[in-house]
């Protein structure tokens, strides 16, 4: 004897590996299976699927839908699944879906992402449009605005950018302390250019870590985040962490799948799940909001999948 032992012969690396993977299967939870696929790559939903655990207040954005479903149809059904909120939807619609239990989770700056303080030429009219929606937002009672950097132009220095955008949004500080409303700044991506909503190449406001830094530069506890999963996915990685290091400025998340902002489904590279359980080990109590552009047949089904994903 040699002292080393000696291989069986039925003991093959295929049959080792088998062999391992049959009883770690069998001890996964089933929180972090994922769902079975079909044969057109939908997973398998329960098409009766409500939220039970609520602990992540979920909302849906209006202009995903708007080619596939009329908004006050979209409206019931998000609160037929147990979401609790709505955004991106025409102010025409604010009385409407409130009535029907819903609360407005985000309000539109105004501005867009196109016009932002970043360009001189637009920094009066970015102040203006953010004034109204504070005061907007805080006759419904909805905590956040969005705001957006605005494009990159010809000849712009970027130091002086940065500065106009800080200058721009502190000018509408006081107000929104006093009205209790955040800016929220939406970092977005600037790579994807399939799609005028899937990217925006030439935005200013690309970097996450960027646009933390003007949040911070505008020294105001109302001056916040929004962190859009899927941007942060494809400009910068790192989600979790990124989340944990600014926790303290995030006032609100949007999800998608990437690549393709499509459904946050088995076919992109997200783990929603495991992002949702962070989400809520910050203590954060706002809202998630799904952002994605649906691709399935069943578009009603797409947003319960979605709203079950992140029930955690």
């Amino acid at each position: 004897m040699n002292g080393r032992p000696t291989a069986s012969p039925s003991l093959s690396r295929r049959n080792f590996l088998a062999a391992v993977a049959a009883p770690a299967a069998l001890a996964m939870p089933a929180a972090l299976a994922m769902p079975a696929v079909a044969a057109e790559g939908e997973p398998q939903v329960d098409p009766n699927f409500q939220i039970s655990k609520g602990r992540i207040r979920q909302s849906i954005m209006g202009w995903t839908y708007q080619d596939r479903m009329e908004m006050l149809d979209l409206a019931r059904l998000g609160r037929e699944i147990g979401l609790v909120a709505i955004e991106g939807i025409a102010e025409s619609f604010y009385p409407q879906v409130r009535d029907l239990g819903l609360e407005i989770s985000l309000v539109s700056g105004g501005h867009g992402f196109s016009k932002g303080p970043c360009d001189p030429r637009h920094r009066q009219f970015v102040i203006d449009q953010l004034s109204r929606a504070v005061e907007l937002a805080a006759g419904l009672g909805t905590r956040n605005v969005i705001t957006f950097t605005g494009m990159r132009y010809d000849g712009m220095d970027d130091d002086e950018a940065a500065a106009g955008c800080v200058d721009c949004w502190k000018a509408v500080m006081p107000l929104a302390e006093a009205r209790g409303v955040n800016l929220v700044l939406e970092h977005l991506n600037s790579r994807d250019d399939s799609h005028s909503m899937k990217g925006h190449p030439g935005y200013f406001g690309d970097d996450v870590d960027f646009c933390v830094e003007l949040i911070r530069r505008v020294d105001s506890p109302n001056m916040k985040l929004l962190f859009d999963i899927y941007h942060v996915s494809i400009m910068n990685g790192d989600i979790i962490r990124r989340i944990r290091q600014y926790q303290d400025v995030i006032a609100h998340y949007h999800t998608a799948g990437n690549p393709g902002r499509g459904e946050i489904d088995g076919t992109q590279e997200i783990n929603y799940r495991a992002i949702m359980q962070e989400i809520l080990a910050t203590g954060y109590d706002g809202y998630v909001t799904h952002e994605f552009i649906p691709t399935w047949k069943d578009h009603q089904l797409a947003l319960r999948h979605a709203a079950s994903v992140c029930d955690v």
